[in-house]
């Protein structure tokens, strides 16, 4: 049979292979040396005080920051996809800088800035308000590093609805609330989930702009990411999987169940057009 675009049986052969090489080779090793460890020690590992915690402060300053980028990430696509201004591409340029600066460079700046002595966390720690080595930096940290993914997956959404919808529902007299929350928001929603989720499952591994920021203290401000790297110092590879593979799973159930939900709606507005 005769293809539109040839050569298709070798661009997948070299895309199959290079998703092995790069992706599932990889994690396949991970979750090998985690089943290595035996249930007993991996529940055991994960029980532990020290691991406990990080996983509790990973999830609450992921959640913190997700909910943070769920408003503020929602609110800033608006601003580029529906209003003209002076600076706008500056503005949609700059969305795009924490895909493009290393996180650890992105660490040490946010450090700078929110210590006691920096330009911001000066200010806020006059008001009783401490950043830097705090729970709060990290989620700071992990907003920063994941605002693009609700950004870049809500704004073209935005951008392509057509105003003719709203504009109906206007003339029907909805307020510009009822036409955002009925009209709107189901529309952009699964982008909206999607790019949420995956700012989530970013906070949960993030790294590099963390470390310098946190602080790093054991039932403090240690995440997961950290302990993993502290368990493979001490050459202590299965606790580092057994940690690793579990964080792993979080984020594969999360972005699961958010395909579910996904196609739950798809479903349910093609049977209310229907």
């Amino acid at each position: 049979m005769n293809r539109v675009v040839p050569g298709f049986g070798l661009s997948l052969g070299i895309t199959l292979t290079y998703l092995s090489l790069i992706v599932l080779l990889p994690l396949g090793a991970l979750v090998w040396q985690a089943l290595g460890v035996g249930w007993e020690r991996y529940l055991a590992i994960l029980a532990g005080p020290r691991t406990a915690t990080a996983f509790r402060i990973t999830f609450a300053t992921a959640a913190l920051a997700t909910a943070f980028n769920c408003v503020y990430g929602l609110a800033l696509a608006w601003v580029l996809a529906r209003y003209e201004f002076p600076g706008k591409r500056l503005l949609d340029a700059l969305v795009d800088v924490p895909f493009a600066l290393p996180t650890a460079v992105a660490g040490l700046a946010l450090s700078a800035l929110f210590v006691k002595n920096g330009w911001f966390g000066g200010p806020l720690a006059s008001l009783g308000i401490e950043v830097a080595y705090t729970p709060l930096g990290i989620a700071i940290a992990m907003a920063f590093t994941s605002i693009p993914f609700v950004v870049r997956t809500v704004q073209p959404v935005l951008e392509d609805l057509h105003a003719d919808v709203e504009e109906a529902a206007a003339t029907l007299g909805a307020s510009d609330a009822r036409i955002f929350a009925t009209v709107i928001f189901p529309a952009i929603f699964p982008a909206f989930l999607t790019g949420a989720s995956l700012g989530f499952a970013r906070s949960l591994g993030e790294f590099g702009a963390i470390i310098f920021i946190a602080g790093n203290l054991p039932g403090k401000t240690e995440v997961v990411s950290l302990l993993t790297f502290i368990r493979i110092e001490e050459y202590d590879y299965p606790a580092a999987a057994a940690i690793a593979t579990t964080l792993l799973l979080t984020a594969f159930v999360m972005l699961f169940l958010v395909n579910m939900i996904q196609l739950w709606q798809q479903r349910r507005i093609g049977a209310s057009g229907d």
